[in-house]
């Protein structure tokens, strides 16, 4: 099935509304890679999104004897605000902006750009800290699974699935162990399949909630994951 208003939504129903569902990110990569478990062994590629995406996706692809790589994609975040974003880029240079949302915050363009330039900056950055220089794998014709640790705006999901849209994917699914119920339905209809196990309404979401343990992963944290992963 291509991407459109009626693309599947695979949810744990068990799970919906609900909080403190799983353990860890592992926890939850293993409840997602139960939900997946018709790609084991295909020649599908799965992408962690760094940071929290990628123990889940690491999870995924060691369950399901896949390949694992990472999606660098950061927010371009507030100059008075580093958690809120209007904005992200992606590892080959892909810029979306919340265009929605920038009329709102009175920012000049200088600091839009300059946004921009300081994200692109640290996009580079870290792809070349987690994937050092082994060559982006070839997508062309090939399916792959993006892996964050929750949805909430859904923003830097729907860059992550441009840029992997622009390398030739051909069969996108995205898995999130937890997202709210309308950044959902519309990366939904972006993509060939959606796998979320614990999807939540309601006017306050937090991906944290869905966690009994929950932190934020370090640089450090990652190079040691994915070097585990490759050993």
């Amino acid at each position: 099935m291509g991407p459109g208003p009626n693309c599947d939504i695979i949810d744990r129903p068990e799970l919906r509304d609900r909080v403190k569902v799983f353990q860890d990110r592992a926890h939850a990569g293993q409840v997602l890679a139960e939900m997946l478990a018709s790609y084991r062994g295909t020649d599908t590629i799965v992408f962690g999104i760094p940071a929290g995406g990628v123990p889940v996706g690491v999870t995924i692809a060691r369950q399901l004897e896949l390949p694992f790589d990472v999606s660098v994609v950061s927010k371009i975040t507030l100059p008075w605000n580093t958690e809120a974003g209007y904005g992200a880029v992606a590892f080959d240079g892909t810029v979306k902006l919340n265009q929605g949302l920038l009329p709102r915050l009175g920012l000049s363009e200088q600091e839009i750009q300059e946004g921009i330039r300081k994200t692109t900056s640290k996009v580079a950055r870290r792809v070349r800290d987690l994937r050092g220089d082994a060559p982006f794998p070839s997508l062309a014709g090939r399916s792959v699974i993006l892996v964050d640790d929750g949805i909430a705006s859904g923003f830097t999901m729907l860059v992550a699935i441009e840029a992997v849209r622009g390398a030739k994917a051909e069969h996108i699914v995205v898995a999130v162990p937890t997202g709210h119920s309308d950044p959902v339905d519309n990366i939904a209809s972006k993509v060939e399949a959606l796998y979320c196990a614990n999807v939540r309404g309601g006017l306050r979401f937090a991906v944290a909630d869905a966690y009994e343990r929950w932190s934020d992963v370090s640089e450090e944290e990652l190079i040691g994951i994915l070097a585990d992963f490759k050993s």
